[in-house]
């Protein structure tokens, strides 16, 4: 496979030896999500040097993947157990599965923190189901977690073949435009599976409003008896004249991860992510910061000041009480030292000790995983 791809020039990214580059796949459930990492996974083992990747699996419900990845939400969560402890359905289950897993992101992040001088690329799959991980209080914060560490960018992944129908692109594009904003990181539009549907329509319908018009126009149901434009037809054009601003921001590319044409040009794109990341997004994120810590500790000053004029007029009141309110350092030691215990139930997996981390799957021999090791939940 590796003969038919092309090779990329590695100096881009073992240059001065930068940080790794986040790549977060994100999707609609059947665009390609995990057939895509293993394809640009294999990309990379393909390169002189071989420059294997750092892979995070965050899709607890998977029943096994085309990749062998360093770090697994598998290993540390029972998806099916969590379903059966806590009542829940699939999607609830999933939901609950990244919330337990976020409480231990820390550990993750330090993990590939320490493995940033060895690797160029960190990639992480997200669960099929997109809302789970883009709008949920878990996603947010790995999110946030990895972008302020390392430099970060967002691969939206479409199916190609399934957006050739105007209504369904323009609701792939809501929903990237969407992200984006939330996440105010990088993008990258990635419209798969080309080798079934070139994307060359959705480049023109994005760069040409008025060819994206004429499809509309000759698309079936987009008027009435009357041949009036029906309610459908009118919202889309609005929202076309919407987009249109918001088209001139993103890098668009088409890729087949099935024979590997276009993985290049996700590349070339990705690392142009990375200034684009060092020029908008880290200054933004340090002066969020800055504005958050100011307001915290106008928040901590206000209410210390409150606490002690109470303390002092408590004390003033009630002197016998006063003396016997005395801190002892021995009973808060032993409460920190349980604290820490309970801490340290479970821990995140790093397989990257194992032989062949990263390592490419031959996707016909791709066998279920056993669920031995599970930690959580815990019955009882």
């Amino acid at each position: 496979m590796s003969s038919a791809i092309p090779t990329a020039d590695p100096s881009a990214s073992n240059a001065g030896k930068k940080k790794p580059i986040v790549i977060i796949t994100i999707g609609m459930a059947g665009a390609g999500k995990s057939t895509f990492v293993q394809q640009i996974n294999s990309y990379l083992h393909s390169q002189e040097p071989p420059s294997p990747p750092y892979i995070l699996n965050l899709d607890p419900a998977v029943s096994s993947t085309p990749f062998e990845p360093n770090i697994d939400i598998r290993d540390t969560v029972d998806y099916h157990k969590v379903m059966k402890e806590y009542n829940l359905g699939p999607n609830g289950g999933i939901l609950t599965a990244l919330n337990l897993f976020t409480t231990k992101f820390d550990q993750v992040l330090g993990i590939v923190e320490k493995r940033a001088d060895t690797v160029d690329y960190v990639i992480m799959d997200t669960p099929g189901q997109i809302e789970i991980f883009t709008w949920s209080a878990s996603g947010a914060i790995i999110t946030d977690a990895v972008a302020s560490s390392l430099p970060t960018v967002v691969a939206y992944i479409i199916d190609t073949p399934r957006t050739t129908a105007p209504a369904t692109f323009m609701s792939n594009m809501l929903y990237a435009c969407s992200i984006l904003y939330k996440t105010k990181l990088p993008f990258i539009l990635v419209f798969n599976k080309t080798d079934v549907q070139p994307h060359d329509f959705a480049i023109e319908w994005m760069q040409d409003f008025e060819a994206f018009q004429e499809a509309l126009a000759s698309h079936k149901g987009t008027t009435d008896d009357e041949g009036e434009p029906t309610y459908m037809n009118s919202l889309m054009n609005s929202m076309s004249l919407v987009l249109d601003e918001f088209y001139k921001h993103l890098t668009a590319v088409g890729v087949s991860s099935v024979t590997g044409a276009g993985v290049r040009e996700f590349f070339e794109a990705v690392e142009a992510s990375r200034t684009e990341y060092e020029k908008e997004y880290l200054p933004e994120l340090e002066r969020a910061r800055e504005a958050r810590e100011k307001s915290l500790k106008a928040v901590k000053e206000d209410s210390m000041s409150r606490f002690m004029k109470d303390l002092t007029l408590d004390r003033e009141q009630n002197p016998a009480a006063a003396s016997a309110d005395r801190w002892d350092p021995a009973a808060y030691e032993a409460e920190d030292e349980d604290d820490d215990d309970d801490d340290m139930d479970v821990n995140i997996i790093d397989r990257s000790e194992d032989a062949w981390p990263g390592q490419y799957i031959d996707v016909t021999r791709m066998r279920p995983r056993n669920d031995e090791g599970m930690a959580w939940p815990r019955p009882g």
